[in-house]
């Protein structure tokens, strides 16, 4: 199969060279042009850890060359280049294609909806709830790969595209998929925003002293009760829109391959296991810059549209935005576009059932 994959950061790379690795011809695509500098129109992923060996990709030098003659594409650049990305390849999409986002956030799946609709194409939008394996790319091709992922949460718009999403994505990278109950279950499983405020916010004299910090050693009790928090607020959420999705708990047991238990001492035993993993060493990280205004935001948006409230979430927005001496939500250039904090719950779901 033909897959190209926009973005050349580790989980694209990652992704890549998993694909390769089941015989599929792989394309990337840079959207900036900087991490495929100098690599001319082919190069070999030199990939370690989970997988191993040397992957040929071919390299796209545009948007319309990276999609046009593929079978697949999949998004896997930080959901604050998602609408870049979307207007750059939205022009060249066709109706026998499939797109993946991976992993989907602060619904830029009706984004790429709305783009579409305006041109009348109509093809499969596959959306994931995480990523299919966490994997940092580091000097030159080289990428380090973690094990994939024991269950993906998928969905689909228009949600009747959920046997062929299921059946792509099985094909693609094996039987890990887990199909929920459409986007909008899928908006609700990115458990990514809350767990990262509550080790960023924590932490920050850390991060903005660029020191080497190991995040779970740092996730004490206290950091725990604050991501627990915070994840009550988004199951409570989900219940209100007649929803069940995941529970930090299970994602982490299933991302972390440890087994289900109290939520600090599961983090413990992966600490003892794998080492931990590094925290960011610089203000200029995803886990402030994307997870606040395209995760946390949108939660706090979708609590208001059921009238609940999210306390955590809203005070959580508040600091780190006064830390970085900034409004962060008006980073997320994806509400506006799709008009979401304008929504009625009754449109919303409309939208995330049939798309635009």
């Amino acid at each position: 199969m033909k897959v190209t994959v926009l973005g050349a950061g580790g989980i694209a790379f990652g992704m890549a060279a998993f694909l390769v690795q089941k015989g599929n011809e792989v394309t990337l695509w840079s959207p900036s042009g900087k991490s495929t500098e100098g690599l001319g129109d082919s190069f070999k992923i030199q990939s370690t850890g989970a997988l191993e060996g040397d992957f040929e990709v071919a390299v796209a030098h545009s948007a319309r060359s990276a999609v046009e003659n593929a079978d697949v594409i999949i998004l896997a650049v930080p959901g604050y280049g998602h609408k870049y990305v979307i207007d750059a390849v939205a022009p060249w999409l066709t109706n026998n294609q499939s797109f993946i986002y991976s992993s989907h956030s602060s619904f830029g799946a009706l984004y790429l909806s709305k783009c579409l609709a305006e041109r009348k194409v109509a093809l499969p939008i596959i959306v994931w709830g995480t990523t299919l394996l966490m994997s940092k790319r580091s000097e030159g091709t080289q990428v380090y790969c973690k094990p994939v992922r024991e269950e993906i949460d998928v969905g689909t718009v228009p949600e009747s595209a959920i046997d062929h999403g299921m059946e792509l994505c099985t094909r693609l990278f094996g039987d890990v998929f887990k199909a929920r109950d459409g986007l909008m279950a899928i908006a609700l499983s990115n458990l990514n925003p809350q767990s990262h405020l509550a080790l960023g916010l924590l932490n920050l004299t850390r991060i903005e002293r660029g020191e080497a910090w190991n995040q779970n050693e740092n996730l004490t009790r206290f950091v725990a009760n604050v991501i627990l928090a915070l994840d009550n607020e988004r199951l409570a959420l989900a219940a209100a829109f007649g929803l069940k999705v995941r529970t930090q708990h299970e994602h982490f047991a299933l991302s972390r391959h440890v087994p289900m238990g109290d939520y600090y001492d599961m983090n413990q035993e992966f600490l003892r296991r794998s080492g931990g993993v590094m925290g960011p060493s610089s203000p200029n990280t995803r886990y402030v810059l994307e997870d606040v205004p395209f995760g946390l935001f949108v939660t706090t948006i979708l609590t208001r549209l059921v009238g609940q409230n999210a306390e955590t979430h809203e005070a959580g927005i508040k600091m780190m935005s006064t830390a970085y001496g900034q409004d962060l939500t008006e980073l997320n250039d994806l509400v506006p576009a799709i008009g979401l904090d304008k929504m009625t719950k009754a449109e919303l779901f409309q939208k995330c059932k049939a798309g635009w």
